[in-house]
């Protein structure tokens, strides 16, 4: 029988209620991970540890508070010995949330900072302590859910589309600064793109409406389809096993063959369309 491929990794997972997240979650205990799901919403994240069984447990973590990441870090660490992966992942894109006009003339500094707080500072925030967890390990690894939105502008999501940008960049310091230390550590970016995630079902719509902002959306796609949590899942899961540990400060794109291409003139207004 093949190993697994974490087998024996204790692996934690930043918003992982729903989504990317949940998937990757169910993903790594499949292989063999001792799996922590944390989120803000506990109702939704323990039924995702329930989901798992005796390899996960759920803790409460607001990425935006450095003592929720103080807190859970020491538990984790002290309930399992150590911590191998860590899977930043919670974020916002501002449209669910309803912040409203997300354009570089019309979005509020409040809204942008709130967005870069949970995006930006909570990576900043759990790569800090991630570090720290895992100084002496032979093999972390750290992997920061950025966007493609992070590697080109997006009118109509600035917030969102600067945030992730920066967790592109952050994401390269780190993984050099854990060289520079000798510390056994990767750090590594995912950059997603037309995923089929609830974060989408609100700039969707129902009924025909539905139907047709999807057509609009894959017909840009080159593949001519929108991918799935479970296509993102498996690279994560590539990025915190040891088959890539030769790979670090690297960004993986995951987006259909979106960025292969370009287009000259961006769409009116749709921003989610570039997500």
């Amino acid at each position: 029988m093949q190993e697994r491929r974490l087998e024996g990794k204790v692996a934690l997972i930043t918003g992982a209620a729903q989504g990317i997240g949940k998937e990757t979650a169910l993903t790594f205990a499949r292989e063999g991970a001792l799996v922590i799901v944390s989120d803000i919403c506990d109702t939704e994240g323990q039924s995702v540890a329930k989901q798992i069984g005796g390899k996960s447990i759920y803790l409460h973590l607001d990425v935006t508070d450095e003592s929720n990441w103080e807190r859970v870090i020491e538990a984790v660490v002290k309930q399992f010995g150590k911590l191998d992966v860590l899977v930043n992942n919670a974020g916002i894109t501002g449209f669910q949330e309803g912040f409203g006009p997300q354009d570089p003339e019309n979005t509020s500094l409040k809204n942008w900072r709130e967005i870069h707080a949970i995006n930006l500072d909570g990576v900043f925030l759990g790569c800090k302590y991630a570090i720290k967890a895992m100084n002496g390990s032979p093999a972390g690894s750290i992997i920061n859910i950025s966007s493609r939105s992070g590697l080109v502008g997006i009118p109509g999501a600035a917030a969102y589309a600067s945030s992730k940008a920066a967790v592109r960049n952050h994401t390269k310091t780190v993984a050099l600064y854990c060289c520079q230390q000798g510390y056994h550590i990767r750090c590594n970016s995912i950059h997603p793109a037309a995923i089929l995630t609830p974060i989408w079902e609100p700039m969707l719509g129902t009924g025909l409406e539905r139907e047709k902002r999807m057509a609009e959306i894959v017909k840009d796609i080159p593949m001519h389809k929108m991918g799935t949590s479970q296509d993102v899942a498996n690279a994560i899961l590539f990025l915190a096993s040891d088959e890539s540990n030769y790979i670090t400060g690297i960004e993986l794109t995951i987006d259909g063959g979106i960025l292969a291409g370009s287009s000259a003139t961006p769409k009116r207004y749709h921003a989610e369309n570039e997500i």
